[in-house]
């Protein structure tokens, strides 16, 4: 999938598994810690596509880069979707198209195993949420994080779209030819919605936990 994954800030690991599994009947599994960054992971598998539900483990080091700094502002804000990630058909290429620096990232799982990417566009994401950063992984597919297995109560098929407010043609532009299914509305840039496709119906995901219009189709 184009979209490969989506940021979900939370103050609680516990309470947004809980929120996942009891709103959307999507079982969510531990991650692990972010080098160097200061936030740590778990995960909700959709198959080839996940969602990543990040939480600040280490204040002192998440203040320091901005990665860290974007989550603990989303988290004080109230939590919920916040940032956006492609995998693009020709990463290296991207990365020259928009004269971008590609940066090396890595996490232990909690059962050990490290895995570990390339990203471009992290900062810009950071600061203009209604773009997405750029991601190639370096490590075998199977152990992709969307691949994992979770008790589920449906059956995910993948991230279907995404809904950003910010200007369309920054959008359109920074993704060149990308097949990517995102709507784009007026507005301060942000992440403001996205669906997930199950055998079951559509799973939209708007704001935080436990906020008004947090789910469904409005």
């Amino acid at each position: 999938m184009p979209i490969d994954h989506v940021l979900f800030a939370t103050r609680d690991f516990g309470e947004a598994a809980a929120w996942f599994g009891e709103e959307h009947g999507l079982g969510a599994i531990e991650g692990g810690r972010h080098t160097g960054l200061g936030t740590a992971n778990w995960i909700v598998p959709l198959g080839t596509s996940y969602v990543e539900i990040v939480g600040v483990v280490e204040p002192e080091v998440a203040a320091g880069n901005p990665f860290g700094r974007r989550t603990s502002e989303a988290i004080a804000a109230g939590g919920g979707v916040y940032a956006w990630c492609v995998v693009p058909r020709d990463f290296d290429t991207t990365v020259a198209r928009l004269g971008l620096v590609a940066a090396p990232g890595s996490r232990r799982r909690h059962d050990g195993v490290m895995i570990a990417w390339r990203t471009a566009g992290l900062d810009v994401a950071m600061a203009d949420p209604s773009r997405p950063f750029f991601l190639t992984w370096e490590m075998p597919l199977e152990l992709h994080p969307g691949r994992g297995s979770a008790d589920h109560r449906v059956q995910p098929r993948d991230i279907a779209w995404v809904e950003v407010a910010g200007d369309e043609g920054t959008v359109r532009d920074w993704l060149g030819d990308e097949p990517v299914t995102v709507s784009v509305r007026p507005g301060p840039p942000a992440l403001r919605a996205v669906g997930i496709a199950t055998a079951e119906g559509e799973i939209v995901i708007r704001k935080g936990i436990g906020a008004p219009g947090a789910s469904g189709a409005d």
